[in-house]
């Protein structure tokens, strides 16, 4: 497990003949590395996040903010156009994608189709077993040389002779017992134990040939299948599985190899709603038990709230705010965060703001709690955006400062109803409201809607940045 540091990340495309440039790129770019090259669509700038070890961190934005693109640069896919990305105590800015120790679940499941269920688990074992063993192989062969050559110097010339004719009996040696027993040399050894494991692969579980390696493998398989609960599958191919089966089998083929870090992108947006929030707590449960660094990519806020330690929101190829996600919910660091987090979204009026409490609007007025009064002095006689979530108005008798609106819509979940509504004066502003399900609402009614002063939202209608109590 590693912690992974991302400091000041660029990524910029080169642009297609006769693309423009996106407007996006003119934001903050004097202070870009990058600002040199106009030619090139800048999709992040300016990432700086650190993921600690074993932590569950959710990336979240809507389509092309640029979640998946910082995904494949953590992974080695794409090539940073500035920065660094730190796994652990490495830099891994230079290295492929193999050796960085991390492991990816992509959204299409990128299984093998003519690979069973455990030989697509046990592919990256066997790959990264032999890979091993052929690493040790050359640094022993290095060694050996190394020594000799040493050996040679400190004997001098006159032992030289000496050491050709070892070397000419070495090289003899070799030959015969190729050509006599190439089973039992180390060289060809490996080799033929995989073609013989292969070929016997498919045939009964008694007259199949299984190197210690593979026994190995086959063990990791196995422990991995338990904990997902596909031990029944493995002899399947991906074509008979369902798609929350396909996703269990992409999941476990990361956790076969027990890498530093998981990269998640989108892993469930292929499947139905019960069965998304179905593996949604078997990922969650499964992080927790194995306590590997995760970065899981999404679009679905519900996602992010229900899963993540922390959640870090983008919005065109920049962090808004990270945070946990009730921070994120009760401190929006501004208005897109605000709008972003939270189903129904939360309702955005402009208002006018007068010393030292008064909120007003065209249709309604109200004093503000006290706690808002140092923070707001900068404000007086200028509008403020006012932001209130659907739960935090209700339905209450006529008074200044309630609002008046009229249903559009009724929509009944059953434990709970959404509306959708209009304010009387101002039909063009509209609103969403949740309401207890006992109470009957019909499209057209007229309602008055009181709003919970403690726990509205004040923004900069410049900056667009939160005003908090203080």
């Amino acid at each position: 497990m590693a912690q992974v540091v991302l400091e000041n990340i660029y990524k910029s495309f080169p642009l297609r003949q006769g693309e423009q440039e996106k407007e996006a790129n003119t934001v903050a770019e004097s202070v870009s590395p990058i600002a040199d090259r106009p030619a090139s669509n800048s999709v992040l700038r300016r990432i700086n996040l650190t993921v600690e070890d074993g932590e569950f961190m959710v990336l979240v934005g809507p389509s092309g903010c640029g979640k998946s693109t910082l995904l494949r640069s953590i992974a080695g896919l794409e090539v940073l156009t500035a920065g660094n990305i730190w796994v652990g105590d490495r830099l891994v800015n230079d290295l492929p994608p193999k050796d960085r120790d991390i492991a990816m679940v992509f959204q299409n499941y990128a299984l093998y189709p003519h690979l069973t269920v455990y030989d697509n688990l046990a592919f990256g074992l066997r790959r990264s077993e032999r890979e091993k063993e052929e690493e040790r192989r050359k640094k022993e062969e290095g060694r050996r040389k190394k020594e000799e050559g040493i050996r040679g110097k400190i004997q001098g010339e006159e032992e030289s002779i000496q050491k050709i004719e070892t070397i000419r009996k070495k090289v003899e040696k070799v030959i015969n017992d190729l050509a006599s027993n190439s089973l039992k040399n180390p060289l060809s050894y490996p080799w033929f134990e995989d073609f013989l494991g292969g070929a016997t692969r498919k045939l009964p579980p008694g007259l199949r040939y299984l190197s210690e390696r593979e026994k190995a493998v086959g063990k990791r398989v196995r422990e991995v299948a338990e904990l997902l609960q596909i031990e029944s599958l493995l002899n399947r191919l991906p074509k008979q599985l369902s798609g929350g089966q396909k996703q269990r089998v992409a999941l476990g083929r990361a956790m076969a190899r027990n890498p530093e870090v998981f990269l998640m992108d989108e892993p469930l947006s292929n499947l139905d709603a019960k069965l998304r929030a179905q593996t949604r707590s078997q990922i969650v449960q499964l992080q927790r038990q194995l306590g590997t660094t995760t970065i899981y990519v999404t679009h679905d806020q519900t996602e992010a709230m229900t899963m993540g330690d922390r959640i870090a929101i983008m919005k065109v190829g920049q962090i808004q705010q990270v945070a946990q996600p009730l921070e994120l919910y009760n401190k929006p660091a501004n208005l897109f965060v605000a709008e972003f987090i939270g189903s129904p979204p939360m309702n955005f009026l402009s208002v006018q703001f007068t010393a030292p409490l008064l909120i007003s609007h065209p249709q309604f007025r109200f004093t503000l709690p006290d706690i808002w009064a140092k923070s707001l002095q900068q404000y007086d006689g200028r509008g403020l955006i006012l932001g209130i979530r659907p739960e935090h108005l209700s339905i209450n008798p006529p008074a200044t400062k309630n609002l008046s609106v009229q249903v559009e819509i009724v929509e009944a979940l059953g434990h709970e109803t959404y509306l959708g509504v209009c304010l009387t004066d101002a039909p063009a502003v509209r609103m969403q409201v949740r309401v207890p399900p006992e109470r009957s609402i019909r499209v057209g009614e007229e309602l008055w809607l009181a709003i919970a002063h403690d726990k509205i939202h004040l923004f900069d209608p410049d900056t667009e940045l939160a005003i908090f109590p203080r």
